[in-house]
Parts: structure tokens; sequence; C-alpha cells
């Protein structure tokens, strides 16, 4: 039932005015609320596709890929501090939210507009013109999304619990656990949708994925988050700036070390603790409550590495998945929506890990205190990374080998209607059926320069210059006489984002026209070939025009990352004849390999960052939560960071590797951490903040009286 709730002004005084509610809520909420859920869809959405774009738009290699992302997630989670110094010490958090939200809507509108090219090549994947222009607009893009989304992270929830009143305490509760249904239901949608707008094909004069729109609805959707928070304007109960309790954390601390250090040389009584030394500013309490934080942000130290596992699921977790097959039988997978099974683990996980696995714990006996639960977590986080790394060498062993430095590979194709066989200077002989072919053979291209082809026991030998770190095909027939052709592939990478590279060979004695899913190759004139050019999975119809008619026909089903030469062999009004030749095999490995690895991490979330909020809440003293949820967003900073420091120092190739090497970081850090645990006394903030208010007061009641003129006696510093 919907009413009119009355709402406090400041302490003490009388009810300023009354604002709608229902059921008891106060309507501003359901305004945060549908603000949240759009600024996550906004968020998640746009950082689901984010390390794709880096790979195939701006065309940037994995390395570097990760670490623009990283920096970018870092910077996210160190700006919330930048956002509750404004939000407490300057403009409140209405008008900052406000503020940052114009920011970040604006930064996903350049980040949208960055990603738009036309392209003026005629390859299916070219290079965006004036690379410079999208590099610069897209990273100012992120910078301003991340100064917006961070900003605002600290304040919005915090100011849906300044909407209810002190005797609201059930539906403040309740209030954030809807907060926090948005934040999944926002994640979990946009991971899903995004992949799917970025898979669309637009462009220009050339086809391309759909950046800009897999960017531009996440911006439509700050822009109504922005709109719609702006809606509610006249409901929202507004408090003042009233400074930020970690200013006068840091003013403190930074007051007892200098403190410390002008006395280090002098005969003063030494003290039981290092922050004693601003007894002479700060008072008892606030110096407790200082030292309380400190032990808890003291056990934070490990913490940072569990992130830099956590997030790679969107970096090198997602483009693990570029080289995996995502076929699901009548549903198709992209490798960015991938990343949705952890916000579904997520909604299955946590009721389950609550209401089962942790009362089945309590019955055995077992003493699951939260920092154990935090080392299991962190345990847990470095075994999916071990999953992860026998699922790429899974992936590894289906990948092709391509030539190196110094290098070239030749691959033999008989076009004849008889047995060949092929001769190198290089002393290597190699036996090819008719129609047949070999696989690729590596040569050290200085030694390689010419090829004798037999045929029965008339040969031919030709001389070829072979380019270094490149793959050929030597084609080769009998039909009329013998011919040797030689052909650069230019097949050095796998095919990327599941595309297939296709190309023709014309077997026929006249020239031909070749459409394939309306691509013109061209003419293609006998025993020659077409360029490759990239096609999504599938079948296509193909389309041959020859001097005096027309044929057409289907092709296999391509899967995904395949490579294929497909002989024209015959063309008749009822017939088209052609031969496959895979030159890559498509990628085989089902992206169904990568969920134990996510169900592993997603455990792991569940029982270290769920746990880790609520120890840093009860351990903390009332007024310093805001403190430990500022550095508890800082380990995720550094944990972002710690990916770049890793990944720019390694010189390991090999991505098995590099997973069990951040596994067995995370299990030092985690025996690191439990020896700290151990040693670590949990205590009860309330109980120790009421010793301290009952302690001021005995010492208020020695002072002397008050003056007259409603001054305090001044006490002589002992410095």
């Amino acid at each position: 039932m919907c009413q009119k709730i009355r709402v406090g002004g400041e302490k003490g005084k009388e009810f300023r005015k009354s604002v709608p509610g229902c059921f008891g809520y106060p309507v501003s909420i359901f305004f945060i609320v549908i603000n949240e859920f759009c600024e996550r869809f906004s968020y998640y959405g746009m950082r689901a596709v984010l390390v794709l774009y880096f790979k195939y738009f701006l065309h940037w290699d994995d390395d570097l890929s990760t670490s623009i992302y990283h920096t970018f997630v870092a910077l996210c989670y160190l700006t919330p501090i930048l956002g509750a110094l404004i939000a407490d010490s300057y403009l409140g958090k209405f008008m900052t939210i406000i503020s940052l939200s114009i920011v970040y809507t604006v930064g996903q509108a350049v980040l949208s507009i960055g990603s738009i090219s036309e392209l003026t090549d005629g390859d299916r994947n070219g290079v965006p013109d004036n690379m410079n222009v999208h590099i610069s607009l897209s990273m100012v893009g992120l910078v301003l999304i991340a100064l917006g989304t961070g900003g605002i992270k600290p304040c919005v929830a915090a100011f849906g619990g300044d909407q209810f009143e002190d005797h609201q305490e059930k539906q403040r509760n309740r209030f954030f656990s809807i907060f926090y249904l948005a934040i999944n239901a926002g994640s979990l949608i946009s991971t899903i949708v995004t992949p799917i707008l970025r898979g669309e094909v637009c462009g220009f004069h050339v086809k391309q994925q759909c950046y800009p729109l897999a960017f531009g609805v996440p911006a439509m959707l700050m822009a109504i988050a922005l709109i719609v928070f702006v809606i509610g304007c006249g409901m929202y109960k507004k408090v003042k700036p009233q400074g930020n309790v970690m200013v006068e954390v840091g003013k403190c601390i930074a007051f007892s070390i200098r403190n410390r250090f002008r006395y280090r040389s002098k005969a003063y009584p030494k003290r039981e603790h290092w922050l004693d030394w601003a007894r002479e500013k700060y008072t008892k309490r606030l110096i407790t409550e200082i030292k309380m934080v400190l032990r808890v942000l003291f056990l934070y130290i490990p913490l940072p590495m569990f992130w830099a596992l956590f997030d790679q699921q969107g970096s090198r977790w997602t483009l693990q998945a570029t080289t995996m097959d995502g076929d699901f039988g009548s549903v198709q997978i992209q490798p960015d929506q991938m990343q949705t099974i952890n916000p579904i683990l997520i909604v299955i996980m946590v009721p389950v890990v609550d209401m089962a696995v942790y009362p089945l714990i309590n019955k055995c006996h077992i003493n699951f205190t939260p920092l154990r639960k935090m080392a299991v977590g962190m345990f847990l986080a470095a075994l999916a990374f071990i999953v992860a790394a026998l699922v790429q060498l899974k992936v590894d062993a289906t990948l092709p080998t391509f030539p190196e430095p110094g290098q070239s590979q030749i691959k033999v194709l008989n076009l004849g209607d008889s047995n060949a066989t092929i001769s190198f200077n290089t002393g290597k002989t190699l036996h090819v059926p008719s129609l047949g072919s070999t696989i690729y053979e590596k040569f050290n291209t200085a030694d390689l320069h010419d090829v004798s082809v037999t045929y029965d026991t008339t040969a031919i030998r030709k001389e070829f210059t072979f380019v270094e770190k490149q793959r050929h095909t030597l084609e080769i027939t009998n039909v009329v006489e013998i011919q040797a052709e030689l052909l650069e592939d230019g097949l050095t990478v796998k095919p990327e984002q599941g595309n297939n590279k296709i190309r023709f060979i014309n077997n026929l004695h006249s020239t031909i026209n070749i459409t394939m899913d309306g691509f013109n190759f061209g003419e293609v004139t006998y025993f020659s070939a077409s360029n490759y050019s990239s096609f999504k999975r599938g079948a296509k119809k193909i389309t041959i025009d020859t001097d005096n008619q027309t044929c057409e026909g289907q092709t296999m089903t391509f899967g995904y990352g395949s490579a294929y030469t497909i002989i024209v062999e015959g063309c008749n009004s009822t017939d088209l004849r052609i031969r496959y030749f895979e030159d890559i095999q498509a990628n085989t490995v089902s992206m169904a390999w990568q969920i134990p690895q996510y169900f592993i991490l997603t455990c792991a979330e569940v029982v270290f960052s769920v746990t880790g909020l609520s120890f840093s809440y009860d351990q903390a003293p009332s007024n310093m939560k805001s403190v430990l949820q500022a550095g508890w967003l800082l380990t995720v900073a550094v944990g972002n960071i710690i990916v770049l420091i890793v990944a720019g120092a390694t010189t390991i190739t090999q991505q098995w590797a590099e997973y069990v090497l951040f596994a067995g970081l995370l299990l030092a850090v985690t025996i690191i951490f439990a020896i700290m645990a151990y040693f670590y006394t949990y205590v009860d903030p309330a109980e120790i903040e009421a010793q301290l208010i009952e302690e001021e007061k005995k010492e208020n009641e020695k002072k002397e009286p008050i003056h007259e003129n409603g001054t305090v006696p001044v006490v002589q510093s002992q410095l």
C-alpha cells in the first residue's frame, strides 16, 4: 500500500517533509534500484566484449589486450576512493552521482563512437583507417568510464541506505538484498546480450563485427540510468557532506608517524603502539578504532593475488574461449558469453552454500571461521587455474604449428590424375597420390630453392623463392602437361573470432567466376587460386559461372576457426563437383570444457568474497566501515595491477604455463595468509566501542568545570 512517509532532517530536529512510500519503503529507492540495474548492465555489457574489441578491432596482441583490460579494471577500483572523498567532503552523494554519471555516459558514448570505422580496403577483415584516432577515442572513453563507474560505486548503495529512517532497519536490509539482485541481474543480462550485438554484422563498405552497437546499447542504458535517477530528484532524502572519515584516519596516522619521528631521539616514555603517539591531538576512541581497522587491513595484504586470478575471466579465459568450439547443439555460444556462467552460478551457489554446505560443516563440528573460509576460497581459485591449464593443454594439442623465423612450411597439392613424387634440393622426398595432398612440412628457408616433380617417368625441375615464416602450397598437375606453381598462403595465425578462411583453386580448363555466401571471389583462371576470405560457421551456397553455364551447390558445414582450400573439379547444369583440403583444423575442443574452471572459481568467490565482505563489516567499528570498504576495493585494483606486472615481466610463451604460474603464486600467498589468519584474534567492535564510550564519560566527569564564558580549560601537551 502506497502512502506518504515522513523523513527527518538533521539529528534532533523535527521531521522536515513527507515523501511518497509504498509498503513501508520510500518510493525513491525504486529509482535507485532501476538506476543500479541500468548502470551495471552498461558496465558489464561493455566489459564483456572489451578484450575482444582490443584484439580484433584495434588489432592488439593477446598480451597488450590483457594488459590494457586489467589497467582499465584496476582504475575502476581505484576511483571509488576519489568518489567517496568528493561525496563526503564536497558535493554530497546525490550531486556526486549526478556529476559522475554524466562523465560515465559521455565515456560510453565516446567509446562507441571510437569503434565506428569506415574500411576502405577490399578485405573482409581490413584494418580501420586512422587507427590512432580510434585508439585515442577508445582510451579517452575508458578513462571517463573508469572515473564514472568507480566514482559512483561507493555512493549509490549508501545513498539508498540514507533514504530509510532508523526504525526501518528491516526494510533497509531488504533494500540491500534487492540492490544486490539488481547488480547481478544487470550483469547477467548484459553479458548475454552484448556479445550477441557484437556478433551482428555492420559497416560502411566492408562488413565487420558490430562493436558500435555492442558499446552503443550500454551507452543508452547509462543514459537511461541517469534520467531515471534525476526523475526521482524531488523524492530523495539528501544528507549534506559531513566530512570523510578516511581523511580523518589519514590525518591521524600521519600525525602519529610525524610525532614519533619528531621525538625519536628524546627521552620520552615508550608507548604500547606507534599510533599512541597521536594521543596529543586525537581521542583514545579514534586511535583504538584505527588500530582495529589496521589489524584487518594488514590481513588484506595477501588478498590482491586472489583478484589477480579472478578477473582474468574477462581477459585470458575469454581469449582461451576464442580457440574453442562454441557449438552447443542448436545454440551457438560466443566466447565472451561464457562469462555469464559466473553470475548464473553465483545466484545458485550463494543460497546452496549458506543453507546446505555451511550447516553440514557445522554438524561435523568443524570450526569453519571466516578467515578459514577465505583461505579455502583462495585455494579453490588456484585450483581453477590448474584446471584452466589442463584445458589449455587440450586446446594446444589441436592448434596448428606455424613456421618460425628462418623457416618455411610447404604443402603439396596434387591435382593430377596419377601419383607424383616431389623431391626437394634439401634431399627430402614426398609421395602424393592423385587428387591428394601432404601436411605442411617445415624447411630451412635459406637451404631451399628448387623442387623436382615426377609423374611416372617424366619429371620437371623448377626454382622458387620461398618466404621465411610463411606457409606455401605447391600445386602440381600432369593433365595436358606437368605443371607446378607455388602459392604463398599467408596463413600465419589461426583464423580469429571463430571465422573460417576459404579459398578456391580452379581445376577446370576454363576461367570461372566464384560467389559464396554473397561474397564474390572474382574470376579464377585454370590452375590458379583465389585469396582466402573469412566466413562464419555453417554451410554456404556456392555459385560457379563458367563461359557457357552456371552451377550451384552447398558446401560442407564449417565449424569454428578452420581454413580450407576448395578445388572446383566439375560444373554442369545439374552438378557441382568440389573437393575439400583442410589447411587448418577447426576448433574441436568444446567451450563446455571451461565450465569446471568457472564452477570452481565461482565457489571460490562465494566463500572468499562474500565471507570477506562480511568479516570486514563485523570486525570494523561502526564509523570505520567505509574505510574497510575502500580497502577491500583497493585489493581488487592491486590484483589487476599484479596481472600487468606478471604479464609484462614473464617470458613464458605457453599460456598453460602462465596459468600454472598464477596458480603457484596464489598457493604460496594462501599459505602466508593462513599463517597470518592463525594469529588473528577476533574482536567485538560494538563491545570495545561501548567500553571506550564509558571511559570517555568517566574522563569527562573528572575534568575541571566549564568556565563561565563557556570554554574548557586547555590541557597542555606533555610534548
